[in-house]
């Protein structure tokens, strides 16, 4: 029987105290549920790269998809058309390689198969992200803070979203609404200097 782990997410943030923020939320929401990704921060709302241990390989090529284990994924996908742990699981492998694509129609069909899924949408919503998509992976996060008001990864990929779109009056408005909801949350108020520096933009619409 193919046993499927949980697979660390993709995340590439460009300010030290956001990778710091994401990181840990990571950890401290670690369960036996694989947790919704978070998306990369834009270029545009860089302030200054990451550590060179925190950087993308050379070419952002993310991780090489193991054609094993697609094909074991897919042929679990095709013996149980009802299974959505198996497609969930093909769409983090496709989203690590970087196939937004690919990745984004097998979180469809696990939302087909049951769209009250918070954690999915947030994943289909940050591959949209990635592959260029703002504001179809923004209506994505939308529809899970519908789902689920208080889910922070949602919430913060939204902001995210926001800054890609150039809205970054919004993602500040958003990011601030999410420390003021969990004030106990520490990697959330580590949030606090990204959002001063969204307000403090000249250019900021």
């Amino acid at each position: 029987m193919l046993s499927f782990m949980q697979r660390e997410p993709m995340i590439y943030a460009a300010a030290g105290t956001l990778f710091g923020f994401v990181l840990g939320y990571m950890v401290a929401n670690a369960g036996s549920a694989p947790a919704p990704r978070l998306t990369t921060l834009p270029p545009s709302a860089e302030v200054q790269g990451p550590p060179a241990s925190q950087q993308p390989p050379a070419g952002n090529a993310g991780h090489a998809v193991d054609p094993d284990e697609l094909r074991a994924l897919e042929a679990l996908a095709s013996r149980e058309p009802r299974n959505i742990e198996a497609r969930v699981q093909l769409g983090n492998v496709l989203m690590d390689g970087h196939r937004y694509d690919d990745a984004a129609r097998w979180y469809r069909e696990a939302l087909t198969i049951n769209p009250e899924q918070p954690n999915v949408l947030v994943d289909l919503g940050a591959c949209l992200v990635n592959g260029g998509k703002a504001s179809e992976g923004l209506a994505e996060f939308d529809r899970a803070l519908v789902m689920e008001p208080a889910h922070r990864n949602a919430a913060f990929n939204r902001g995210v979203a926001l800054i890609e779109l150039g809205r970054k009056k919004e993602a500040a408005d958003a990011w601030e609404a999410l420390v003021v909801r969990f004030p106990g949350d520490p990697q959330l108020q580590a949030l606090r200097s990204r959002i001063a520096e969204l307000r403090a933009d000249k250019a900021n619409p």
